[in-house]
């Protein structure tokens, strides 16, 4: 029974979900998470069926100080091309057609549970976007942290995007840094198919219970597909090691001035942000996509609090679509909340 309850809605589940007039009763979302990264990431269809082939230059030509009456040789530049993969996530609803029709709220009902799916998964792909490794999980796409985990450049290119707060202990977050675009970073989904989060609902279905004795029950699916490409590292900046224990006095993290250092990391940024919006490559223009900062509840409220300081000129609160948004320097904060508080030290 204990294997049935964990998996199946029972009638004391049915019970839980009725108010003191037998109908269904708002359920308070206590496991409800905030995480603005899903309405602001750019899709784009893969280029693979199973995901997103990126074409990168690797080396420039090198031309060389001719003498008269001698040569010189040839030269070519190098590229190398990067698979990033696509994920997928699937699960499906099984509840028993008898419980479902008690008390005759059968689409309320079923409703309650469905939205409870579509929470679920919103959680569990912001959580990969983040953290997500293919390498540790073959079944699952790569994140922004594995990508961005060293600050050693002899390990990885990407370790010049990565700033330390200089929190060793293992209670660290990290404010994340992020152009969405075509040619920056963006997710994706296998080439021909949907995009986004699916629920179809597949009725009434035969089902087999533990023991392989069939009864009736509404089922329904829930399938998404999404994979995360970064086509150029440079867009993308890592503020780590955050001590979320220490976010005020003497041994704080400075975090407007690694802000400050992570936008000019990035080759160009928004006119507000940076004086750095060209460069001599034609193809690098001054708006590659959009810039936004992402942070964890703990840390947004510290940057809202910092906004409302009258000398700090930096961090603004404004208001866009009738709704207050923390920005620094033009560019909005957005609240993230699968930015964990345990991140290990990034060394």
């Amino acid at each position: 029974m204990a294997t049935i309850a964990a998996t199946a809605l029972t009638y004391a589940d049915w019970a839980k979900r009725l108010d003191d007039n037998y109908k269904i009763a708002t359920i308070i979302e206590l496991l409800s998470q905030t995480n603005e990264i899903l309405d602001d990431m750019m899709v784009v269809e893969g280029n693979l069926p199973t995901g997103h082939k990126t074409t990168v230059r690797t080396g420039l030509p090198q031309a060389t100080w001719r003498l008269l009456n001698a040569g010189v040789p040839n030269a070519k530049s190098t590229t190398a091309q990067i698979v990033d993969t696509v994920g997928n996530l699937e699960t499906y609803s099984v509840i028993d057609k008898d419980i479902a029709d008690l008390n005759g709220n059968t689409a309320e009902f079923r409703l309650s549970e469905v939205k409870a799916f579509l929470e679920g998964m919103s959680q569990q792909v912001a959580q990969t976007l983040f953290y997500g490794n293919q390498f540790v999980n073959p079944e699952r796409f790569t994140g922004f942290s594995p990508r961005y985990s060293t600050l050693t450049t002899a390990n990885s290119q990407t370790a010049n995007n990565v700033l330390s707060g200089l929190g060793t202990a293992n209670v660290n977050t990290s404010i994340w840094i992020v152009v969405w675009g075509a040619d920056t970073c963006h997710a994706t989904f296998p080439k021909g198919k949907i995009t986004g989060l699916q629920h179809r609902d597949m009725g009434e279905w035969p089902v087999l219970d533990a023991a392989g004795n069939t009864y009736q029950a509404y089922r329904d699916h829930f399938k998404w597909e999404i994979g995360l490409v970064v086509r150029d590292w440079r867009y993308i900046v890592r503020i780590a090691n955050i001590d979320v224990t220490q976010l005020t006095g003497v041994s704080a993290a400075n975090l407007i001035n690694l802000l400050v250092r992570g936008l000019y990391r990035l080759p160009t940024a928004p006119v507000a942000a940076t004086t750095i919006q060209t460069s001599d490559a034609p193809e690098v223009r001054a708006n590659m996509g959009r810039t936004v900062i992402y942070a964890n509840r703990v840390v947004r409220t510290y940057l809202d609090l910092q906004a409302m300081n009258k000398t700090n000129v930096l961090l603004r609160i404004e208001e866009f679509d009738g709704k207050p948004i923390t920005t620094f320097r033009g560019i909005p904060v957005r609240t993230c909340d699968a930015l964990a508080n345990n991140e290990s030290n990034v060394t």
